[in-house]
């Protein structure tokens, strides 16, 4: 008998003894997220300015999200709209529906506090999967245009391609 990936997956929230090992599970693969950042969303969720779920499985960490409960987005900064944020799957653990199951606990706390959650996603093609993923859970662009690094990119302005493109969305819960 053979073991569903989907029953075998943890979530819970985020500790601050994972710091270290989600940086070093990401340095894995060549991405820096220091153990700091981890360590500081431990001290927003202690604080409750922010949630943070961590997705295990066979007790290895598999991905992340968080949950900032009031945006500083541009869009969503001062209406008290939640807004999820740092959606991260480690790529052996990619296309088994733990990105979908982090954003449904995600998505399950901000309609415990509101009607409307936020996110925001990458343009450059690192994030095609991600873009996917939302359209497909019922989000829907904001209809406020593109922002690099938090601010919004005007008609004909040219910015990098880079992480700092954020198209952002909304989502009835």
């Amino acid at each position: 008998m053979t073991t569903d990936l989907r029953d075998s997956v943890e979530i819970r929230p985020l500790q601050t003894l994972d710091a270290p090992v989600i940086a070093e599970a990401f340095a894995a693969i060549g991405w820096h997220k220091p153990a700091e950042q981890y360590v500081r969303y431990a001290d927003e969720q202690e604080a409750r300015s922010r949630d943070c779920w961590v997705a295990l499985i066979g007790g290895r960490i598999a991905g992340y999200v968080t949950l900032k409960w009031d945006s500083n987005a541009p869009g969503l900064a001062g209406r008290g709209t939640p807004e999820i944020q740092d959606l991260n799957v480690l790529p052996q653990f990619r296309r088994r529906s733990i990105g979908s199951r982090l954003l449904d606990r995600a998505e399950e706390a901000a309609r415990s506090r509101s009607s409307v959650v936020g996110i925001g996603v990458g343009l450059h093609p690192g994030y095609n999967a991600a873009q996917r993923l939302y359209v497909k859970r019922g989000y829907v662009p904001d209809g406020l245009g593109v922002t690099h690094n938090g601010r919004y990119v005007q008609e004909g302005e040219q910015v990098p391609f880079d992480d700092g493109l954020v198209l952002h969305f909304t989502k009835d819960l």
